[in-house]
């Protein structure tokens, strides 16, 4: 989970949107095949180093990124970036990292779920005493407080898939998200490359009510 949300995995994943993005204006005729090319062989994550000595100067993380991720790429670097806003890649990397910490999420859940329903069986006929109000009320057995657990990880597993699916959209839709700089098929083409839906409509940020779904599930 840790590597998920590093600095290094983040400036990955912006990298990876705006080299999709040029693939995309690419095929739109917008950037020179060679140009294309030159991206591709020469294009590398900045490190957080050389993007925070920027961030300095430019005061702006995206700024700051943008100028770090075109300096190996030389004259064909100019195009990272182009027609995107800041939310663009931020929102899309974010979207990539929720769905990701997820993942990881479900499938421990999934693992401790398998735990608690086997502990449910083995101790269904294992009694104890049950309490209301913090005393003793009536005799009950250990697999049925293992029971009404599992049922409830049963329910947070289903939220927490939905929750994913929801958050997993990406926007590359500019900055107002009016498409005034950039064609939507750019959108299409990263989120498909992705695994993320395009945003049904988003202005210059994806509405943050599928970020809070993701954490009311978590809570």
């Amino acid at each position: 989970m840790a590597a998920v949300w590093s600095e290094e995995s983040k400036l990955a994943a912006w990298l990876r949107i705006e080299i999709l993005a040029c693939e995309a204006w690419s095929r739109l005729g917008h950037i020179p095949s060679e140009d294309m090319a030159q991206i591709k062989e020469r294009a590398v994550a900045p490190t957080p180093e050389r993007v925070a000595e920027l961030e300095a100067v430019t005061h702006h993380d995206v700024a700051a990124f943008v100028q770090a991720a075109a300096e190996p790429i030389g004259e064909a670097g100019r195009w990272i970036h182009f027609g995107l806003t800041s939310s663009d890649v931020l929102d899309t990397a974010l979207a990539l990292q929720l769905r990701e910490a997820g993942d990881l999420l479900l499938a421990k859940l999934e693992h401790l779920l398998a735990v608690v329903k086997r502990r449910a069986l083995e101790h269904r006929d294992t009694l104890c005493i049950a309490r209301t109000h913090g005393v003793h009320a009536e005799p009950t057995t250990f697999g049925h407080k293992f029971a009404l657990w599992a049922f409830e990880l049963d329910r947070d597993r289903s939220r927490l898939r939905t929750a994913r699916e929801a958050v997993s959209v990406g926007k590359l839709s500019g900055v107002v998200g009016t498409y005034s700089q950039i064609d939507p098929s750019v959108e299409e083409y990263v989120c498909a490359a992705l695994g993320l839906r395009p945003a049904e409509a988003a202005s210059q940020v994806v509405q943050r009510d599928v970020h809070a779904e993701f954490m009311w599930a978590l809570a």
